[in-house]
Formats: structure tokens, sequence, C-alpha cells
């Protein structure tokens, strides 16, 4: 097992307003990303998205 760390700073615009994100780790940098996918795309599209990108891991031999 492998351990990533993420320096990034990420700034986020939407007419209702902005965020600021500092992810530390693939885990937090994956919610900001669904979190932002629903705030554009709304809830059943953003999980048809993720889905399609897991699609593709399926049957892949993905080491832990």
């Amino acid at each position: 097992m492998s351990t990533v760390s993420i320096d990034a700073d990420i700034k986020a615009k939407w007419p209702q307003g902005q965020c600021s994100y500092s992810p530390g780790s693939p885990e937090e940098l994956a919610i900001i990303g669904i979190d932002l996918l629903v705030k554009e795309l709304g809830t059943e599209a953003a999980r048809a998205f993720v889905s399609q990108v897991f699609e593709k891991y399926k049957l892949a031999d993905i080491p832990k």
C-alpha cells in the first residue's frame, strides 16, 4: 500500500457562492470532487458519472 499526500489549494465559484478547499489526502479530494459534481450536475447525474468512472476499474487488478 502506498501513501499519497496532496498539497493543493482549490477555489471553486458558482453563481450562488464560492468555496476554498485544501485537501490533504485522496479521500478528502474525492469528497470535494463529488460535492462539486453534485452542485454542478445534481445528485442523480453525479451518481451516474461516478458509476461510469468505477466501471472502468470493475475488472482491473488494482493493488491495495
